[in-house]
């Protein structure tokens, strides 16, 4: 018997989802698996850091809040049980998606820091030559 391929939900209508008696989530990304949508609503009331920390993110892209939290091997056995399906997405939004992570983790070679490092060296080479003009002067 072939395996029940899991229900799809677009973000708008995930986004209908936002409220204390109706709280569904979008967790996870290109490496835990994709983006899954998950129905907290019976959950709010037990989860340890209380119900508003989720109905901030009700209906909401929570992964990046979630990882964040750096939450236990337990907490994430008990976010299955909530599953409900995955997000669907055009390719063009897994593109987007995969870019935005790409840029979170770093996945731009350091930019910022070759920036300065560049900017230094060129101050340097600026003051060396400064010197030797005002050197060769006097």
């Amino acid at each position: 018997m072939a395996p029940v391929p899991e229900k799809e939900f677009t973000e708008a209508e995930v986004a209908e989802h936002n409220k204390v008696d109706d709280c569904w989530l979008i967790i996870g990304n290109e490496n835990t698996g994709g983006p899954k949508v998950y129905d907290v609503t019976t959950y709010l009331d037990d989860h340890p850091g209380g119900a508003e920390v989720m109905l901030d993110v009700a209906g909401k892209d929570a992964d990046e809040f979630f990882e964040d939290i750096g939450h236990s091997n337990d907490a994430r056995d008990e976010l299955k049980k909530h599953l409900i399906g995955v997000l669907k997405l055009t390719e063009e939004e897994k593109e987007k998606r995969r870019l935005a992570a790409g840029k979170k983790s770093g996945g731009d070679g350091g930019g910022g820091m070759g920036m300065i490092a560049v900017a230094v060296a060129i101050a340097g080479i600026g003051y060396y030559y400064y010197k030797q003009s005002v050197d060769s002067s006097e």
